[in-house]
């Protein structure tokens, strides 16, 4: 296919899903059934058209050096023109497989799970700007377009988050998600402005494939002094646009909470959209890491954030009920992962594991979404009994137990649907779901050789116990470390949520009616589940024993293709058997020690999880606090300022000058009114009064006697007669 179609298709892919959104919100808004039909079928034309870019591409050897693309002038500033423009390379055609196909299955999902919400049109009007705004993000063959789809997300995901708005904590989860991600968001913009100055361009290959550039960046000290190249700093400013989009630490808190939303919404941002934006565009950007030095304190800073982030995740995920929050947690966990991997170098890697993570997290997303459903439904089946005592019709769709059910539980306190407290027992009822939420867990704990999340995760595994305990990098060292008990923690808690859902014996009677999903919901969790299961086995290692051989040609594709988008192929690691066991001693040991405390003796109604026995229980049930820490140290604080500048400043000096000047105004209009009174008014009725007395006047002549007509005739003569005599006179 030649290049000139391949661009117009770039051009075109993102605007079905963009224009299904004007069109549901101007026009459908009111077709429940139409509306959703317009958003699949945009999303099945974005994708169609992805595929034919990516199947036209991926066997390119020169795409790297040579992608294709197209531009337009779009603001003249000066001298210089800021072009806006299309491109596919290796990474940007990896991810035009993946976005649209992870979308257009959660939008599939979403006709079944929101068939019973009152805003459904709304819902998939939203759904739709998201993902074209990915799909324009993922296109942009420069910064400002990428910024402005990347803010695009931003809005999409505030409204999403907040789409069950009567909630209070649906509104405080999107308000904490839009604000939190600002802060990310600034950084980003700051540096945007800082790598325009220096460059005179946002485009992506001018900068990031130009040897010239690259080295000036890392030649030029950075501003105020803070003794690193302008490349490092602009790489650090850029990476805080990660930080806030993918949910690092520090500004992770917002993404456990934006579980408020539907739960296609969760499987949108943390699979296909919002955290994955993040971690692309710092893969965008990791020539220019490259540039600012190998051990430079760019790397050092991404490399210890994505680590600790890692960590904190997955020690936080074992502690939580909420099924969506653990797998919320978890992918904070496995984004750690990637920045980490980002940081010891291991660019392919990173890639890699986001790839595989957005199949088997979308799975295990819409596969709880599945639970919840199903749970909903066993609890309207109860409590419609409980009332009628017949078996009613249960509803459809995410909260339908809001409208058509009771909403206390089997001991008379508020039923969540969503805690595993209040499960068991599932896989009989739903073996469809059971199935595919156990491949995508598998997956997630990195269980070996046949799940994609194995190979993946061995992947980083491999570049950081190369570069740190063969080549001695101290920062690589730690990564391997803090991630091999990080996965270790993921393959314990991915367990413990399996057994805690779908083992044992229902310990509500929620969970003893559960039923499963309809084919809408579950034709996307088998589809995923072949990604999960398989998807994996595009980047396995030549020199892997028998899985290599088995590959042939195809072994190490994701690598050789991605790998040539830089200016320096990196070197090819020797196949090292010690990672390789790690990576299956972490994921066999979790997953066995999850299944001694859970799965063996499964928890029964009433029975105290083990994990409450630990001591720090209390303080990962609570994230380690830091939700606490930020309202003491920034939230309570800033709000005091505000209230206190409310209170002297506003109140004490704004409102008195608003207040002076009502006085003055009333003073002013009060002169006004009394100018009016005496001079306007007062003129008019003097006027009025003449012409009353001459009216009167002549009234009064008008007697009714013919004498004093005549006479009067006479003396009208009389005065005309002298006045023509003195005229003439």
């Amino acid at each position: 296919m030649s290049h000139e179609t391949l661009t117009t298709l770039l051009w075109l892919a993102p605007l079905p899903p963009i224009l299904a959104f004007a069109v549901i919100a101007l026009f459908t808004n009111r077709h429940r059934q139409t509306s959703s039909t317009i958003a699949v079928l945009a999303m099945i034309a974005s994708l169609v058209m992805s595929f034919i870019v990516f199947f036209s591409v991926w066997q390119m050897k020169d795409l790297g050096k040579k992608p294709i693309g197209g531009q337009v002038g779009w603001l003249p500033t000066g001298e210089t023109v800021l072009n806006i423009g299309v491109v596919v390379d290796p990474l940007g055609a990896t991810f035009l497989f993946m976005v649209p196909l992870a979308c257009t299955l959660i939008f599939i999902y979403s006709i079944g799970y929101m068939s019973a919400d009152p805003r459904y049109t709304r819902f998939f009007a939203y759904l739709s700007l998201f993902a074209g705004s990915m799909m324009g993000l993922v296109v942009s063959d420069n910064l400002l377009t990428l910024f402005i789809f990347w803010e695009l997300m931003g809005f999409c995901s505030y409204s999403l988050i907040g789409f069950f708005y009567q909630k209070p904590s649906a509104y405080k989860a999107a308000v904490k998600a839009f604000m939190t991600t600002r802060v990310g968001d600034m950084l980003l913009l700051l540096g945007m402005v800082y790598l325009y100055a220096q460059t005179g361009t946002l485009n992506f290959h001018a900068i990031l494939h130009n040897e010239e550039v690259l080295k000036e960046l890392a030649a030029t000290p950075a501003v105020l002094g803070l003794g690193i190249s302008a490349a490092g700093l602009i790489a650090i400013l850029i990476f805080g646009g990660t930080v806030g989009k993918s949910a690092q630490w520090p500004l992770h808190v917002w993404l456990p909470d934006a579980m408020e939303g539907p739960t296609p919404v969760s499987a949108m941002i943390h699979a296909a959209t919002m955290v994955s934006a993040g971690i692309f565009m710092l893969l965008r950007f990791f020539p220019l890491l490259l540039a600012a030095g190998e051990h430079s304190a760019a790397f050092t800073i991404v490399g210890l954030i994505g680590a600790f982030t890692a960590f904190l995740g997955a020690t936080i995920a074992v502690a939580q009920y909420d099924i969506k929050r653990v797998l919320a947690f978890s992918t904070i966990s496995q984004l750690g992962f990637m920045v980490a991997a980002v940081g010891i170098g291991a660019y392919v890697a990173a890639a890699f594991h986001l790839l595989t993570h957005a199949f088997f997290k979308a799975l295990l997303f819409l596969a709880s979404g599945s639970v919840i459903h199903g749970m909903e439904h066993g609890h309207h089946h109860v409590s419609h009994a409980h009332h009628s005592g017949h078996e009613g019709h249960p509803a459809h769709g995410h909260d339908a137990h809001s409208e058509h059910t009771d909403p206390t539980g089997d001991d008379g306190h508020a039923f969540d649907p969503q805690d595993m407290r209040n499960m068991g027992g599932l896989r009989a009822r739903m073996p469809i779901t059971f199935v595919t939420f156990l491949i995508g867990g598998l997956a997630l704990a990195g269980f070996p050789f046949i799940t994609a999340g194995f190979w993946s995760k061995d992947e980083i595994f491999a570049d950081a116990y190369y570069h740190g305990l063969v080549k001695g990098d101290g920062l690589a060292t730690l990564v391997f470390l803090v991630l091999v008990v990080s996965a270790l923690l993921t393959a314990f808690y991915t367990m413990r949520q399996i057994a805690m859902t779908f083992l044992g014996q229902p310990r509500t009677e929620a969970a003893a009616h559960a039923t499963e999903s309809v084919p809408s919901m579950t034709f996307p969790l088998i589809v995923l589940a072949v990604f999960a299961l398989f998807i994996g086995f595009i980047n396995i290692p030549k020199d892997f024993p028998i899985f290599g051989a088995l590959m042939g040609d195809g072994a190490f594709w994701l690598k050789n293709f991605i790998a040539s988008m830089l200016l320096e192929k990196p070197e090819p690691l020797a196949f090292n058997i010690v990672p390789v066991l790690f990576s299956i001693g972490v994921a066999l040991g979790g997953l066995a020690l999850g299944w001694l405390v859970y799965a063996r003796n499964p928890l029964q109604a009433g029975q105290t999880d083990p994990v409450e026995k630990l001591p720090v229980f209390n303080f990962l049930y609570h994230r380690w606090y830091w939700d606490e820490l930020y309202r003491k140290i920034f939230i309570n604080p800033l709000q005091a300022i505000a209230d206190n500048y409310s209170r002297v400043v506003d109140k004490g000096v704004i409102d008195r000058i608003l207040e002076g000047g009502y006085a003055l105004g009333a003073r002013v209009t009060q002169g006004f009114a009394e100018f009016d009174r005496v001079v306007i008014t007062g003129f008019s009725d003097a006027v009025g009064r003449f012409f009353r007395s001459l009216g009167d006047w002549g009234r009064e002549l008008q007697t009714g006697q013919v004498q004093n007509y005549l006479l009067s005739g006479l003396i009208m003569v009389i005065a005309i007669l002298v006045f023509f005599l003195f005229l003439f006179q």
